[in-house]
């Protein structure tokens, strides 16, 4: 493994432990183990005052076992110091490959660990970040999945839950933040009380100058903790933060009838988190950038909202019940995320919390769950941690939470509220299964939900529903791989010029349902299958309301039909069933009239993301651009808030090809009165600007030096990294795969903002990406690669050739589990593009090639 014994080494940067002959946990290895040994305590003692490279880290470990047994723990330390078993020093040969084996165990037994560890910065174990704003430094733990042996050594699975004990020596101006209530000693040391049992990628640690607001609710202490250069936002923010907090507390103790079960709830806004965010039981930590430093619309503050919510119910969905290995992910994510859209809907002013659910999981969900990676909410194959994070993804949260809709749909929501409450009783600081789960809601319900479980939990991809206004009947097509009765309940509504003209609630068991109202209403132009958003399932609209949707959408007076309208059409361009064309004459007509922000925000994203890069031709780009700026233009100009007014502006800013207006906005000069002083929007235009070839690095690097904060950084790197030039894809390839001290954050920004550019200038890289983001696993944790395999893919590169050598690398052995999913998923997203371009156009064949200019927009 090369981790030596006993000696400290010099300063060196994050280590990609899977790489250097760590092995994964099986589920086979988990069980075994749970089965020999029981923790009952865990002492964690971290000194941070060691350097910007290390610290220290002494564990240990209190556990029964069987008389004799033997076992292993694990730790992957910089340095491995001394470790003992019941006062006995193990030998060197006890440590192999991060694991320490464990021999002739007696019924109680004490381990302790002394190591030297080092910080991360691939947004993995402990993290270290610093400020660029004023040089100041700050850590936070992030464990999930299997990260903890590299912040202490541990039985890391999520079976062997146990109380902990942390103590933290750090820098006199530091504050500590951790899972239980903390303070400071008199001799310097940060000393925590003794959490209830936790499982091991629960626990964290979050260190640095951070500011806080503070407050008590009902008896529990809240806290909300930022980094000092957002004190000012932090002070603004903080309190609508806590309003959530309080408002999500009130609503899940009336729902549960269970207290929260931990003594206090601090939610930590960390630089460079990988996630949104991570349930910590008392100890939530966010990504701070949803501390906005700019204007933040209702649908940012909502998304932020969403996320307090969500991270909440996880109290009690993951920590007070915690899934017993990674295969019923389910129970802790698909849970939080239906609670989270609940509590904001019935507890908040954010009543129409399900309306964003469509346009912004669900789509989300629906594009994991049409691609060659689908797989069942619970029970998917999960020999290892590794493989189970690769299934980390939209079908966890989003179709898992419509599931959840569909239950309760079928056995009530009295009986769904009575079984999650005996649920968590019975499984109470223990783990649970999806077996435990269905149990207790046939208890509930008196149902036998053996079939129910087995369609919409334990069977992969989604059903296809499709209108047959002739016969006037639904129709349902399972896949033919996942061939499965599922029982929808939805509804269906026509609407006319002058709003709703019909709805219909339907049962759909089996094949088709007639539709007993559409004979009665033949002229209705727009039919909107799954109106209210209730069940999970592929529609596509008919054609006759695809044709009448430009001029009927924007009148519709239904939020939610809007939005399911809008992901339908989205689904039929990814399916190349509806032109992207004619998507893009719905949003120059319907767009600018739409009332909800998140359905304004994620048709925009859509549009200049997905439609202009990857679905239309090169010589069709320019035109397309223009007609998404006439829509943010009218947006900007009549839109119905001042939200909707600013993300009529974001666009402008995205797409325009008006260079005097481009560059003024990013002097931050002439822009909307409600933009002013608003860093990230001039940003927006910088980005468009070196898109187009149009600034060059020492512009940008001018641009940095007026925002010298993490953000400004970040978007400086995003932008250089897009300029439409062999040097600046040189200087970003290098950054990308060879400079081994870049943060998580930083490599994402550089690798999502690469892909811009003509074809010519692009394609030798899509080769390159294929066969050297793998090594990278050298230096970037499992977690981090994965992610920057997806953010990174070369999507926008729309070529057979693409095709290939992904098929290629895909035939390798070696793979991470996350690489491989991310090959898995951008090859199907360029042949979902290939497939459109072949229906509705011809691919780009080489002869219009940009080197900059309008037509430079790939990614």
């Amino acid at each position: 493994m090369g981790v030596r014994w006993g000696r400290i080494r010099p300063r060196a940067p994050s280590i990609g432990w899977k790489n250097r002959g760590v092995p994964d946990l099986t589920r086979d290895e988990a069980i075994a183990r749970a089965s020999t040994v029981a923790v009952t305590r865990m002492e964690v003692d971290l000194d941070l005052t060691r350097g910007e490279g290390e610290f220290g880290s002494f564990t240990v470990i209190r556990f029964d076992a069987e008389p004799g047994a033997e076992t292993f723990a694990e730790i992957r330390p910089e340095t491995l110091h001394r470790a003992t078993l019941n006062g006995r020093r193990l030998p060197r040969s006890a440590f192999e490959d991060g694991r320490l084996t464990l021999r002739k165990l007696r019924e109680h037994n004490v381990l302790e660990v002394y190591s030297t560890m080092r910080y991360r910065h691939d947004g993995q174990g402990l993290h270290r970040a610093t400020d660029p704003a004023d040089g100041q430094d700050y850590v936070f733990g992030h464990l999930f999945l299997d990260a903890a042996p590299t912040v202490f050594a541990c039985f890391d699975q999520p079976d062997l839950k146990a109380p902990y004990v942390v103590t933290v020596t750090a820098p006199d101006d530091w504050r500590v933040i951790a899972n239980g209530a903390g303070r400071r000693g008199p001799d310097g040391r940060w000393v925590f009380r003794e959490t209830r049992p936790l499982a091991t990628y629960f626990t964290t640690v979050c260190a640095g100058p951070y500011v806080s607001v503070t407050a008590e609710h009902d008896g529990i202490p809240l806290g909300v903790h930022a980094r000092a250069s957002l004190a000012e936002q932090l002070e603004e923010q903080g309190p609508q933060i806590l309003e959530i907090t309080r408002q999500s507390f009130d609503y899940l103790h009336g729902l549960f009838g269970i207290r929260y079960p931990f003594d206090k709830y601090d939610q930590v806004f960390v630089p460079e988190f990988n996630a949104g965010a991570m349930e910590n039981p008392g100890c939530v930590t966010l990504r701070d950038s949803e501390i906005h430093r700019g204007v933040a619309t209702r649908d940012q503050v909502e998304s932020r909202s969403n996320t307090v919510a969500h991270e909440l119910a996880h109290m009690w969905f993951g920590n007070l019940v915690t899934m017993r290995w990674w295969d019923d992910l389910w129970l802790n994510e698909s849970f939080a995320e239906y609670m989270s859209h609940r509590t904001l809907s019935d507890a908040t002013e954010f009543s129409d919390a399900w309306v964003g659910f469509c346009p912004v999981r669900k789509a989300w969900g629906y594009a994991a769950d049409r691609a060659p990676s689908t797989h069942p909410v619970a029970g998917s194959p999960a020999p290892d941690g590794a493989s189970a994070l690769a299934n980390f993804d939209g079908i966890s949260y989003a179709k898992g939470a419509s599931a959840l809709r569909q239950l309760i749909a079928h056995i009530g929501d009295d009986a769904f509220v009575t079984g999650v409450r005996a649920y968590l009783e019975d499984y109470s600081y223990g783990n649970g299964e999806l077996a435990d789960f269905i149990a207790a809601m046939e208890s509930s319900s008196g149902q036998d939900l053996q079939d129910w479980s087995s369609a919409w939990l334990e069977t992969a991809s989604l059903d296809a529903l499709t209108l047959d206004r002739e016969a006037g009947v639904l129709r349902k097509a399972a896949p033919a791989a996942y061939a499965v009765n599922r029982l929808h309940t939805l509804d269906v509504a026509g609407f006319g010029p002058d709003g709703e003209v019909f709805r219909e609630q339907v049962s759909l068991d089996g094949d088709e349902t007639p539709l007993s109202t559409l004979g009665a209403h033949p002229d209705v132009d727009v039919i909107a299958v799954n109106a209210g958003d209730l069940t999970w399932a592929a529609v596509v609209p008919d054609e006759r309301t695809v044709e009448a949707l430009p001029e009927r959408l924007g009148a519709i007076p239904d939020a939610m039909a809007r939005a399911v309208l809008w992901v339908s059409l989205q689904e039929g361009v990814a399916r190349a069933q509806v032109d992207p064309r004619q998507l893009l004459r719905v949003i120059e007509a319907a767009w600018p009239q739409e009332t909800t922000e998140m359905t304004m925000a994620k048709v925009a994203d859509h549009a200049v993301g997905v439609i202009v890069p990857r679905l239309l031709r090169a010589d069709e780009r320019a035109d397309a651009l223009a007609l998404l700026d006439r829509a943010g233009d009218r947006a900007l100009r009549e839109g119905s808030s001042e939200g909707a007014r600013v993300i009529g502006a974001r666009l402008v800013a995205r797409t325009s090809a008006d260079e005097g207006l481009l560059r003024a906005w990013a002097a931050g000069e002439s822009v909307p009165e409600m933009l002013e002083g608003d860093s990230d929007f001039r940003w927006l235009a910088i980005q468009t600007l070196a898109q187009r070839g149009l600034v060059s690095a020492a512009d940008i690097a001018g641009f940095e030096t007026e925002d010298h904060t993490l953000s400004g950084h970040l978007k400086a790197l995003a932008a250089r990294a897009s300029l439409p030039d062999g040097e600046a894809k040189v200087w970003a390839w290098e950054q990308l795969t060879r400079i081994r001290d870049l943060s998580n954050y930083e490599r994402n920004a550089i690798g999502a903002a690469f892909w811009t550019g003509g074809r010519e200038l692009l394609v030798p890289y899509v080769r390159r990406f294929h066969a050297e983001l793998p090594a990278m696993r050298e230096f970037v944790g499992e977690d981090a690669l994965g992610r920057l395999a997806r953010l990174a893919y070369p999507v926008s590169v729309v070529d057979p050739e693409t095709l290939a050598l992904a098929r290629e690398a895909l035939e390798r052995d070696d793979l991470p589990a996350g690489v491989r999913r991310g090959f898995v998923d951008g090859e199907d997203l360029v042949r979902e593009a290939l497939d459109s371009l072949s229906r509705y156009g011809t691919p780009e064949q080489g002869a219009e090639e940009e080197t900059g200019g309008e037509e430079a927009v790939e990614g």
